[in-house]
């Protein structure tokens, strides 16, 4: 038998579970996309599915385990929940990035954050990040905070030179 994770983030979607786990999948490298359920005859009409249609989907991002329920327009995605995308590179930052707000909503790109074409909201972030914001220096702190809060998608070297003053 297959052991699970303790915590396996579930996501609502609207009937787009399948086609945004391979989505997904496609975007994060060790990524696959395993089971899928169906719904049911007396299961579909209690829900307002179709019988045959995806209910679930058991997929892998670089080695995390999510699940994508298609339970339907009631609970839409908001950006108070986000997933992190940690890079050491300004490559992997345009990688991600690009990727992930490929038919999502420009509007909602800042500081950092994009929303993509689901609605899933993620923050793509060099890694230096967190040791420039919580450092000693708070005033080098604060020039990156500003400068990170002018940003769309981050750049690394303008962050460092923020810090650098």
């Amino acid at each position: 038998m297959k052991s699970l994770r303790k915590i396996t983030p579930c996501l609502w979607f609207d009937g787009q579970g399948l086609e945004a786990a391979q989505f997904y999948a496609g975007i994060f490298p060790g990524s696959k996309v395993g089971a899928v359920s169906r719904y049911g005859e007396q299961d579909a009409a209690r829900h307002g599915q179709r019988p045959g249609s995806v209910l679930a989907v058991a997929f892998e991002l670089d080695g995390q385990s999510f699940t994508a329920l298609n339970g339907g327009p009631q609970f839409p995605f908001t950006p108070a929940i986000s997933f992190q995308v940690n890079c050491e590179t300004q490559d992997e930052i345009d990688h991600y990035w690009e990727r992930l707000s490929d038919g999502g909503d420009p509007e909602a790109q800042r500081c950092g954050w994009l929303k993509d074409r689901y609605g899933a909201s993620w923050q793509v972030v060099p890694t230096i990040l967190s040791d420039m914001l919580c450092g000693s220096d708070q005033v080098a702190a604060q020039r990156v905070m500003h400068a990170l809060m002018e940003m769309g998608k981050l750049d690394i070297q303008q962050l460092k030179r923020a810090y650098a003053g």
